[in-house]
């Protein structure tokens, strides 16, 4: 054989190896937001809403920048959204009939849009792929259909009823510290005869209490943590039991803010625990002027179990490789938390502190990720081992979200009160996703899924298990995406469900949460893993799909 034979022959095997590398964890840019998406919340398979402040973003609508865009995942692409209310540091959730509503806002700064801090904005359910049809638009009357209080930087909740629950906020544009609070919580659609709930936890944990961070937990009551203090809130009592502080004098809502999670809940017991990683240990007293964005921020996650017996036991103290002010923490359907975003130093808001690097009040912008195995030894739960690096900053005013497709979506970042070019830290409308090593492997694949669940009920789905796939151990997952804002993912949610494969693999079934509790009623999507490799989501209706308030549901247990 002559030698130009066998060096073909070798390259040949070089790329033959090139080509079946092993799949691995990967950034990818792909398509620009047009608006700055400092919120994100999906609402269909393939569709996903941003929203930003009124001002100047490049997308126009009816002759004036938008504010509100409306992602296409199959295209990477964003057409406007037509507002009439500043959505401005908003919050938003679901309801049990598959609305999404955006709620709270700002005072605007241009003259297209309407004050939005009583707003509340309603989309869907919009069944359409390409967001043309029926129900795909925005639906505001802010005449009519308003909050009752004036509320920005506040946060909603789905809780058992189907209903949202609406959390503290501050009544007017502030710097820095909730200098004009709204201590006190709503419903949408209205409970009380319209009143609201004063919390006298709003109160006590003044001034670093901004979006609070809220769960639905599965007995029907409400975990907050706000600054370095937890509650559980009884929603139907209207009673507060204190729990312990978070350990270190650790603070963790906006300006100082650290990122929350409840952990996945799995049968038969839905045992709650939060996680709770990230933030900052300095001193709320201190005025924003004194403080620099060069002040470290903290490594430490606390954990805690949410029974009498691991509140009496107390937070758990682990920490992450990396200092982070303003992470996030997003559930994946295989039940681990990725932990992405912030900087190192500093804090949230813009252009508060004694040094602000261009607007930006931190600094040293974290680019690994990491991951967080919630059933690993303490010390050995967190690490970063093959996760990709980055070189997009993404600071104050992020987003992320897991994806219908299985894959992570990373948009937003802007340190600036508008969009700004040419600085350190300037407005970011490049659109990434993080996608896992399953992303460009054979993949398993659900069909024949029943649009809509019912509580404590059993259903088949069929599905088509690659070859390569050898286990037989499944994990069905029911996940609410959440909605993504000033490093929280309210309504985020996963619970995992009962599930057995049948022996010619071939179909699966399933027994859904024992009740409304378990899992709020309303739109979500289910997700198949097996040997770490995740199905793309379904969308299924949890419940009877009716407008909240809806009945209880299902068992109790």
């Amino acid at each position: 054989m002559g030698r130009f034979s066998i060096l073909v022959q070798l390259l040949a095997i070089a790329g033959s190896a090139c080509a079946a590398a092993a799949p691995k964890w990967e950034f990818v840019q792909n398509g620009t937001s047009g608006v700055l998406a400092l919120e994100a919340i999906v609402v269909s398979p393939t569709l996903a809403i941003f929203f930003d402040r009124a001002t100047n973003d490049p997308l126009q609508i009816d002759g004036h920048p938008a504010w509100g865009a409306l992602w296409n995942f199959q295209t990477n692409t964003a057409r406007p959204l037509r507002l009439i209310t500043d959505s401005f540091c908003a919050s938003g959730a679901h309801l049990s009939n598959g609305t999404t509503v955006s709620v709270g806002g700002n005072i605007p700064a241009i003259t297209a849009a309407q004050d939005g801090r009583m707003g509340l904005r309603l989309f869907g359910p919009c069944d359409d792929p390409n967001g043309d049809g029926p129900g795909c638009e925005i639906f505001e009357d802010p005449a009519n259909l308003h909050l009752v209080e004036n509320r920005w930087y506040t946060t909603a909740v789905r809780i058992f009823d189907g209903s949202l629950m609406v959390v503290g906020g501050t009544h007017e544009d502030t710097p820095f510290y909730n200098t004009d609070p709204v201590n006190n919580i709503e419903f949408f659609p209205s409970k009380d005869n319209g009143a609201t709930r004063p919390l006298a936890f709003l109160e006590r944990s003044l001034p670093v209490n901004l979006f609070p961070r809220v769960f639905a937990l599965p007995d029907g009551t409400a975990l907050m943590i706000a600054n370095n203090q937890t509650i559980i809130y009884d929603i139907e009592k209207n009673t507060e039991t204190i729990l312990p502080d978070i350990p270190n004098g650790v603070r963790v809502t906006n300006p100082f803010d650290g990122t929350a999670t409840l952990l996945p809940l799995s049968p038969p017991n839905f045992t709650p625990e939060v996680l709770v990683c990230g933030g900052s240990a300095s001193d709320d007293t201190i005025p924003s002027e004194q403080l620099t964005s060069q002040d470290p921020a903290t490594s430490q996650c606390s954990r805690l179990t949410i029974t009498p017996e691991g509140i009496k036991k107390g937070w758990q103290v682990e920490h992450m490789l990396t200092p982070r002010i303003m992470p996030e923490a997003i559930l994946l359907p295989n039940g681990q938390v990725l932990l992405i975003n912030g900087g190192k130093t500093g804090y949230a808001a813009v252009a508060s502190v004694g040094d602000p690097i261009g607007g930006s009040n931190a600094d040293h912008p974290v680019f690994t990720p990491e991951l967080y195995t919630p059933s690993a030894p303490l010390g050995k739960r967190i690490s970063n081992a093959g996760l990709p690096t980055t070189n997009i900053a993404r600071m104050y005013h992020s987003s992320v979200t897991v994806t219908p497709s299985g894959n992570i979506m990373i948009a937003g970042s802007n340190p600036n009160a508008e969009i700004v070019n040419g600085t350190e830290f300037s407005s970011e409308l490049r659109v990434e996703f993080l996608n896992p090593p399953f992303m460009s492997m054979a993949r398993p694949k659900l069909t024949k899924v029943p649009s809509q669940i019912l509580f404590n009920q059993k259903f088949t789905m069929q599905v088509s298990v690659p070859n390569t796939i050898r286990t037989n151990t499944v994990q069905v997952a029911l996940m609410d995406l959440g909605f993504s804002s000033h490093a929280f993912h309210a309504g985020q949610r996963l619970v995992f469900m009962d599930a057995v494969l049948s022996p010619d693999r071939k179909s699966i079934t399933v027994t859904s949460p024992p009740n409304n509790r378990v899992f709020p009623p309303g739109p979500a999507f289910v997700f198949l893993t097996m040997d770490d490799v995740t199905s793309e989501g379904i969308k299924v209706m949890v419940g009877n799909g009716q407008s909240p308030p809806v009945r209880d549901q299902g068992i109790r247990i």
